[in-house]
């Protein structure tokens, strides 16, 4: 006998669950996707290889919080990657980084921020933020093994 089963019965809406069921909780909850895309870049008034331009592949990991609706969703992880497409990989996919980023070194430090900036609006055009949804944290690895993190509370504190 193997380790796995067959169900007997699948599942149906409004024989088996009701739709009132369907929503399990009212906490918040975080949900998690990661992305790559490449681009090259330099770094001014540096000395190091960085100095030159060279490309990466960026692994950007985006943490957004919502509360769950009627059926248990908070973000679909479809409309994360929607955001993502639209807004980042769209500008800066295949890109030089120190051509179409605003005038900053493009360091993961500063880059960061502007990739923050640009989803936080994305969600409220969205109209996501009226749910609840906000971001929590990302994560924009520049190696596997180098990469910047920005939170929430960072962004919204004065200091």
């Amino acid at each position: 006998m193997s380790g796995f089963e067959i169900p007997r019965k699948v599942q149906r809406i409004h024989e088996d669950i009701q739709p009132e069921q369907l929503r399990y909780h009212s906490r918040r909850v975080a949900l998690t996707k990661e992305f790559t895309f490449d681009s090259a870049h330099h770094l001014h008034l540096y000395e190091g290889k960085c100095k030159s331009l060279h490309g990466h592949t960026y692994k950007l990991v985006i943490t957004v919080s919502g509360f769950v609706d009627d059926i248990g969703i908070c973000v679909d992880f479809g409309e994360i990657k929607q955001m993502y497409e639209d807004t980042i990989k769209a500008q800066l996919d295949h890109k030089y980084l120190n051509e179409v980023l605003p005038p900053m070194n493009t360091t993961a430090e500063n880059m960061i921020v502007w990739i923050w900036e640009q989803l936080d609006q994305e969600i409220v055009r969205r109209g996501f933020r009226e749910r609840g949804t906000r971001l929590e944290e990302l994560v924009l690895y520049e190696t596997p093994t180098s990469y910047a993190t920005l939170k929430r509370e960072w962004m919204e504190s004065d200091e």
